[in-house]
């Protein structure tokens, strides 16, 4: 089992910026498939970005030019920078992590509001 635990969600203000972190257990991170999603009140789930095991990464069109996904195979972590944040933002943020299934962290509250 990969334990997987967010950080660094909180109340930013429009055109603010945060860095979320997710950090995972275990000795095999670097053959995880990391992706971060979102989902907010009343909404589907939403695949936000995501980062392969090579270092290639995806972006929703609604984040793209915005958001930048990392990871830090070292540290078991993977992040992503959000910038320029706008309250359609605002989300519990989950980190996943794919290894022949599916991990799920209990997410991060990000709120965009003035």
């Amino acid at each position: 089992q990969v334990r997987l635990v967010e950080s660094g969600g909180g109340l930013v203000q429009p055109g603010g910026s945060l860095r979320l972190s997710c950090a995972a257990s275990g000795s095999m991170f670097r053959l995880y498939f990391m992706a971060w999603y979102r989902q907010a009140p009343g909404k589907q789930r939403e695949l936000v970005a995501s980062i392969s095991t090579s270092g290639g990464t995806n972006y929703s069109n609604s984040v793209k030019g915005r958001f930048t996904i990392s990871r830090d195979n070292a540290k078991n972590t993977v992040y992503i920078q959000m910038n320029n944040l706008k309250p359609e933002d605002t989300a519990v943020y989950l980190c996943n992590a794919h290894y022949t299934r599916d991990h799920w962290g209990q997410g991060t509250q990000v709120t965009v509001s003035s």
